[in-house]
């Protein structure tokens, strides 16, 4: 069996990769990324695929039985086609299966919501392609939070729009492992899966990261436009407006769904300190 994964110089399918290697072995596992010298490091083969490219993928997915088609980065007007040329190559070639990393999210509502629209299609293309697939739907990351702890320290506080909503936020850690088993498991197929963690508030995130980072940090909640003030500031209008969309979802308990993580990946989602550790341990190793 041949495995693919699609953007594999990227944080998530770097994960995937590695424990899909634990999983079937190197031989096994292919990786895929517009840039093949940024993936090289991960000690498999490695080939090249644009997204915008359609030849490039009938390429790249050529004797491969399975791919991962991790979702785009680019605005929402592009996901869509991008992701078709993945779908459309993968049947070309005979491959015989597609999982692929969605999110959740507010599917209306909020400035968000155009990108978790995009992600619906393709959910919906991969469902009509004729091949075997498995969706999973990714909670928002923590290490994005984890890495900026030195700005909170600096600012006392977090600060967003989420008031008092839960988060179910997962790692890229957690979710490599859950897709491994995704992709190497039939009794996955023509399945969606919630790939989130337990649900918590903004303080309790603070107070989650003061427990395990020593810190001394409070959340502040500010106004929706005021954050989409300052977001779009600090990283302009795209990103942004859909920063200040993910917080507003929160609040409105868009992120606030059930977990099928342990269906997914056959054992609990570690909690929200646990991936905290995990986090705090792999940069003391670097």
């Amino acid at each position: 069996m041949k495995i693919a994964v699609t953007s594999a110089s990227g944080k998530l399918g770097a994960s995937i990769i590695k424990h899909l290697v634990n999983l079937i072995g190197k031989d096994h596992v292919i990786g895929i990324a517009r840039t093949p010298e940024k993936a090289a490091h991960l000690g498999v083969e490695i080939r090249k695929g644009d997204y915008n490219s359609s030849e490039q993928f009938d390429a790249a997915l050529q004797g491969v039985d399975t791919v991962l088609l991790v979702s785009g980065m680019d605005t929402p007007d592009k996901r869509i086609v991008q992701h078709r040329n993945v779908i459309e190559a993968a049947k070309q070639n005979g491959v015989q299966k597609i999982v692929y990393t969605s999110i959740v999210g507010a599917e209306e509502n909020n400035a968000f919501s155009p990108i978790v629209q995009t992600n619906r299609q393709t959910e919906k293309d991969i469902q009509n392609s004729g091949l075997d697939w498995v969706i999973g739907r990714n909670g928002i990351y923590i290490e994005p939070d984890l890495e900026y702890i030195d700005t909170y320290v600096k600012e006392g506080e977090i600060r967003n729009c989420a008031a008092d909503g839960k988060c179910t936020y997962t790692s890229r850690e957690e979710l490599g492992y859950g897709y491994a088993k995704m992709l190497t498991e039939e009794k996955h197929n023509k399945q969606i899966y919630n790939l989130v963690g337990n649900a918590i508030t903004q303080k309790q995130l603070a107070e989650d990261i003061n427990t395990v980072f020593n810190t001394n940090l409070v959340f502040k909640n500010v106004s929706v436009a005021a954050y989409r003030a300052e977001r779009t500031e600090a990283l302009g209008d795209f990103m942004g407006t859909v920063i200040a969309g993910i917080y507003e979802g929160i609040k409105e308990g868009a992120n606030d769904v059930s977990s099928d993580f342990e269906t997914a990946a056959g054992r609990p989602h570690l909690s929200t300190i646990e991936m905290m550790k995990v986090f705090k341990n792999k940069q003391k190793e670097s």
